[in-house]
């Protein structure tokens, strides 16, 4: 298990962001917004100038989080956050993979997350056929551009569990299409992390970290890693015991009165350190 962080959930500035990754020996780390420009919609000049950035700091890119297939399927539904993207209809969905694979192979990124569209309510045979074939349709793009799609499981979204995550890669059985996993995400719908996990196992290939405490009204509150409810402990022992080998991506989204993203994001990243060397027997 590697260390990794969501730039802009540092901050929007990608150089602050660098800064912080380098003091935790961060090799690589997942891109979603540069300078508040989603990575959908970074132009050529914005791409060069973080990898000129990535470069100065001997960092590489794990993953893009792009908003492919976020956007609506199957009628009025949930809405998640865009972070910074504009929506798309579906007859942009296809040409903005093709640009997201194409940014992947700039910065050397082997993953880009993708989605299951807006949720509707129950992940049924119909809607699930659905999903299925845009999925297959997807999959030609990421083979000629040698990037694996990886479909994560968002709360807003129609796979929003790791078992809606192992139902829908089990059916689609390609090596392209892998599953990102965040346990914030099922926790949002009810599903624990430990059973979510040993669901989605066979098909992870990337993790997002988040935390969070569910208040009495049954809202959520994130909090740093470590001090909610999703029990990381426990599942990072999990984890390393499934041997997964790759980056556990630091999801910040813990708001504490008083601190910046960056600092509130050291906290978090300190805590996986400890919690990755508790769960793989260092000291």
């Amino acid at each position: 298990m590697k260390l990794s962080v969501i730039t802009d959930e540092i901050a929007d500035d990608l150089q602050t962001a660098l800064q912080v990754a380098r003091a935790f020996d961060i090799d690589r780390v997942e891109l979603r917004t540069l300078w508040g420009v989603n990575i959908a919609q970074a132009d050529e000049a914005l791409l060069q100038r973080a990898k000129s950035l990535l470069q100065d700091y001997g960092i590489g890119v794990c993953s893009l989080a792009t908003p492919v297939f976020k956007t609506n399927l199957f009628g009025a539904g949930e809405r998640g956050p865009m972070h910074a993207a504009q929506e798309a209809d579906l007859a942009a969905q296809l040409p903005m993979l093709q640009r997201c694979l194409e940014t992947a192979a700039f910065f050397d990124a082997p993953l880009i997350r993708i989605f299951a569209f807006w949720r509707a309510g129950a992940l049924t045979p119909e809607r699930e056929t659905q999903i299925l074939g845009w999925l297959e349709r997807a999959i030609p793009y990421a083979e000629q551009a040698g990037v694996m799609l990886g479909l994560e499981n968002e709360h807003s979204c129609q796979v929003g569990t790791g078992a809606e995550l192992a139902q829908v890669l089990g059916k689609l059985n390609s090596p392209v299409v892998v599953g990102v996993w965040d346990p914030g995400n099922a926790f949002v719908l009810g599903e624990s992390a430990q059973d979510g996990f040993a669901a989605a196992q066979p098909y992870i290939r990337h993790i997002h970290i988040k935390d969070a405490l569910r208040q009495p009204d049954g809202s959520l509150r994130w909090v740093v890693v470590g001090e909610g409810e999703i029990g990381y402990r426990e599942h990072f022992r999990q984890i390393a015991r499934s041997g997964y080998t790759g980056y556990l991506a630091l999801e910040t989204h813990a708001r504490i009165e008083g601190l910046t993203q960056a600092e509130v994001s050291r906290q978090c990243l300190h805590a996986m350190q400890q919690l990755i060397q508790h769960a793989t027997g260092g000291n």
